[in-house]
């Protein structure tokens, strides 16, 4: 089970609370404004009307708490820093190729290993990499037009951006070939495969397992397996006990146990 939804907030042109002085209450105005959104430094009755994010920032406990219950009163969702028992969201170490964001994050739990995960990251993805999502994005209709189902489109997709494929990410010039790749992209017309399980532990499983089932369309699988397993499955596809009648649809991944 994950311990926190993450989710993508837009603030811009709107108003975000951040109450505090010293570093790390400037570090998160500066995190505010960046997003777009309008620092505001009080929270009494109608100054930060329509806020519904507030960033708490003290070193006294007593301050913070009582910050954090009046934020709360307004109505807003509350970050206070280094107290992760009084939060309602956290922060995540954020690695910006935009329009891509990574958001690496440990509820709380410790943001130095959260930053040195985002740091790894950045060495190894290409500054491109907002180039191509935004290629993506100009092409979407066209693509629409090309597979006007949604898993066919899901399907090549998946196949263009896979490791070695024409528009593999981690490669800078992927960005260049969005509109040759679209001339010719076809859809796999998907398989069948099955994975013979030989635990209830996701770790055991291969890299090629992991990627098969993370990608997809059908899951059907024993009534035993783990939900940990069935975990690392898109949370879109299909999913059928193996007893039942399943559907067959682009790739559908058979789970049994060894």
């Amino acid at each position: 089970m994950i311990e926190a939804l993450p989710l993508f907030h837009r603030i811009a042109g709107r108003p975000v609370v951040v109450l505090g002085q010293g570093e790390a209450a400037t570090a998160k105005r500066r995190l505010v404004e960046r997003a777009g959104g309008v620092v505001h430094t009080d929270i009494s009755e109608g100054a930060a009307a329509g806020a519904r994010l507030a960033f708490i920032v003290h070193e006294e406990d007593a301050q913070a708490e009582a910050d954090v219950a009046g934020a709360r009163r307004a109505g807003m969702l509350v970050n206070a820093t280094d107290r992760p028992a009084l939060c309602d969201f956290t922060v995540p170490s954020i690695l910006d190729r935009s329009p891509v964001l990574i958001a690496v994050g440990t509820g709380g739990a410790s943001a130095g290993l959260a930053k040195q995960l985002r740091l790894r990251l950045e060495a190894l993805l290409p500054q491109s990499l907002g180039v191509l999502a935004g290629a993506l994005q100009a092409a979407r209709g066209r693509l629409r037009e090309r597979f006007p189902e949604a898993g066919d489109r899901r399907r090549a997709l998946d196949a263009a951006l896979t490791a070695g494929g024409m528009l593999d990410p981690l490669v800078a010039s992927s960005a260049e070939r969005v509109d040759g790749w679209l001339q010719d992209a076809i859809a796999d017309e998907g398989e069948l495969v099955e994975i013979t399980l030989g635990s209830d532990d996701p770790d055991d499983l291969t890299l090629r397992q992991a990627r098969l089932l993370g990608a997809a369309d059908v899951v059907i699988h024993d009534p035993r397996v783990a939900p940990a397993i069935l975990d690392r499955a898109r949370a879109d596809a299909q999913r059928h006990v193996l007893q039942d009648t399943a559907p067959r649809a682009g790739l559908t991944v058979v789970l049994t146990l060894g």
